[in-house]
């Protein structure tokens, strides 16, 4: 009667825990269980050929799994979309203090978000402000720091997994740099949410500010689409080049910035057109369709952010590869 590779590997477990303890020839099914498991994980660590881009991909794929990406872009969601409500209320609160129209934010959100989502969104900022309070601008930035710090630790947690490393810097300087991130995060979706609509008004005033000549008025007015994407390029490198628990060099994690730089504006232009044009969440899910497509958005952008660190990781695994197979070929 043939014998599986199961059997095979049960039959291993039980040599060696014999082998261990003579008196007990009998064990748990979860010992079992969990020896069999052990054995899985290794026969997945399978090892790649990092010198050729098909190895590379492979070895790339199978560290995304590893790290359990999905897992922790879930948990950066939650954390965004717990952060996302106490930002947007500190956004609309503080708007009256700089003389910009509440419509114009409005008209902005319906134009770049999906329908469901811009009626989540239009409806809770509504009720916020015909109960305007002074003191939600302390709440919401209180609120908004301490949620979305939250869902950069889990940035944290995965680049070190990404780098194989154990973080070993005292909580309170964590969490400082979780903070700090928060803040540049902040800022970067101020300034996207800020000069599509208020730029050239922002261009005017630096023109008479500081003087400059009429042309940089055309020329900002021209280049301002472009600054958002070039903050978030910058913010991007930051954060693969810092975060890591290990010294890294700045040009070793450009890929995986201008990789989540990309993808996450592509993602976010398909995903909005496809709910706007071949998806009715509402009809499906009704009053909570806007928060599940939110949700869902916060998911896929938490995967790209992740998977970019994961790229500078393993290409920093493929050079020293090359390294070494340049050194064995002189030798």
């Amino acid at each position: 009667m043939a014998i599986t590779k199961g059997e095979d590997e049960v039959k291993e477990f039980h040599k060696t825990e014999e082998h261990a303890n003579p008196s007990s020839s009998n064990s748990s099914w979860y010992e079992k269980l969990k020896f069999l498991n052990i054995k899985k994980k290794e026969k997945q660590d399978v090892h790649h050929d990092l010198t050729t881009w098909s190895g590379y991909i492979k070895h790339l794929i199978q560290h995304i799994q590893k790290t359990d990406i999905a897992g922790l872009a879930a948990q950066l969601a939650y954390f965004f979309l717990l952060s996302l409500f106490p930002l947007l209320i500190f956004i609309v609160t503080l708007l009256p203090y700089l003389n910009i129209d509440e419509a114009q934010v409005f008209r902005l959100l319906e134009n770049i978000a999906p329908q469901e989502v811009y009626i989540l969104i239009s409806d809770t900022l509504s009720e916020v402000l015909t109960n305007r309070n002074g003191g939600l601008l302390s709440i919401g930035i209180i609120g908004t720091i301490w949620s979305a710090s939250n869902g950069v630790n889990a940035i944290v947690k995965s680049l070190n997994l990404s780098y194989r490393l154990e973080e070993t810097r005292p909580f309170i300087i964590v969490r400082l740099l979780s903070i700090v991130f928060t803040l540049l995060m902040i800022m970067l979706f101020v300034v996207a949410l800020v000069l599509p609509v208020f730029g050239q008004q922002i261009g005017t005033i630096l023109f008479s500010y500081f003087g400059f000549e009429e042309s940089f008025v055309t020329l900002w007015n021209n280049l301002r689409w472009t600054i958002s994407p070039l903050i978030m390029f910058i913010v991007l490198i930051a954060l693969y080049w810092i975060v890591p628990n290990t010294k890294l060099f700045l040009r070793s994690v450009l890929p995986g910035a201008a990789f989540a730089a990309i993808g996450w504006l592509l993602v976010s232009l398909g995903f909005s057109f496809y709910v706007s044009n071949f998806s009715n969440y509402s009809s499906t899910y009704g009053s909570i369709g806007g928060i599940i497509v939110l949700m869902l958005w916060l998911y896929i952008s938490g995967n790209i952010l992740l998977v970019g660190g994961q790229i500078n990781a393993v290409m920093q695994e493929r050079k020293i590869a090359l390294e070494k197979k340049e050194t064995e070929g002189h030798v």
